[in-house]
């Protein structure tokens, strides 16, 4: 079993649980092999727009994680595979910061995940999935749910074909997250046609999805992040769909797992 969408002490709005509980769980879970993505630093000039400015871990702790994962690796070799990685933000118009940031640590990298949390609304940058009040305030800014989700999915087309070297990530993360809140806001007609068309694009561009079970623990979303009938689809094209608990703490290890059509996890 693999699960490619893990978190760590070193997320600032996580668990401060030691490395070695992750892994232990996961050994408990029956994993084969577990990806460390932490959220990447974001880029210096970006503000983070989150009123505790917590998305992403600390610059300055960036080659302790490193340090810390490669260790783990080698003393649970026989017990686990363990790879190193980073969910990566893609930030409209931060892509060279981005660039530079992989440059420097993408040699040490096994694995790692290109995701998108912040819109740009008129100037304002929103974290869509913190909270419903955000989610909500960034509709009324771009004037519509409908036009929120075309900018979503502008954003994840463009995250796939971006270009940002020879280190950026093979994998799309939880590329329906902007449903996370759609019992309470539902989804505008014919999102599922904007959804369909990025699975093309991520086909085209030789990616990989996060098929995340995070949503499905959600009390607004309970669905993975893609739901069932898109992941069906996105197998049919052939494109690889790589579990992800998306765990922020030791007890969200294999979280939604038995949920997800396990028929279409690559394994």
């Amino acid at each position: 079993m693999i699960d490619g969408h893990v978190h760590t002490p070193y997320c600032p709005h996580g668990s401060n649980a030691a490395l070695e509980e992750y892994i232990d769980q996961a050994i408990k879970s029956g994993y084969s092999s577990i990806t460390f993505a932490e959220h990447a630093p974001l880029p210096e000039t970006f503000i983070d727009p989150v009123p505790e400015q917590d998305s992403s871990m600390e610059r300055s702790l960036v080659e302790p994680y490193i340090k810390e994962v490669q260790s783990l690796k080698k003393s649970y070799s026989s017990d686990i595979e363990i790879k190193l990685g980073f969910e990566v933000d893609y930030i409209k118009g931060y892509e060279k910061e981005t660039e530079s940031f992989l440059n420097q640590y993408g040699s040490s990298l096994d694995d790692s995940l290109l995701s998108v949390h912040f819109l740009p609304v008129k100037k304002q940058w929103f974290c869509i999935d913190y909270s419903p009040d955000v989610f909500s305030a960034a509709c009324r800014a771009i004037g519509s749910i409908d036009e929120l989700y075309e900018r979503y999915y502008k954003l994840l087309k463009d995250s796939a074909h971006v270009d940002l070297g020879p280190y950026k990530p093979n994998r799309i993360g939880h590329m329906t997250l902007i449903r996370k809140f759609h019992h309470i806001y539902p989804s505008p007609e014919g999102w599922k046609k904007q959804a369909a068309s990025f699975l093309s694009v991520v086909k085209n561009n030789g990616l990989d999805l996060d098929y995340n079970g995070a949503g499905t623990l959600k009390e607004y979303c309970r669905e993975s992040y893609p739901p069932p009938d898109l992941a069906k689809m996105a197998y049919e094209k052939g494109i690889s769909l790589i579990y992800g608990s998306d765990a922020h703490d030791p007890n969200g290890i294999k979280q939604g797992y038995e949920i997800l059509n396990q028929t279409l996890m690559k394994i």
